[in-house]
């Protein structure tokens, strides 16, 4: 079972969107950051998506 969408107090870099993202679909962190950065190179918003996740995911704890 995948826990609740989160950004987590440990394994974090910048704002841990990927972390979070990562624990929720059962991933590795690492694994979905590589994912975000190879999705930044295709036109589109992700970046801003990132942003706004930063501020719409509670932190943990």
């Amino acid at each position: 079972m995948a826990s609740s969408l989160v950004r987590p107090s440990r394994d974090r870099w910048i704002g841990g969107v990927c972390s979070g993202l990562a624990r929720r679909f059962g991933i590795s962190s690492n694994t979905m950051r590589l994912i975000f950065v190879v999705s930044c190179l295709l036109p589109g918003p992700q970046f801003l998506i990132y942003i706004v996740l930063w501020i719409l995911m509670p932190s943990e704890g």
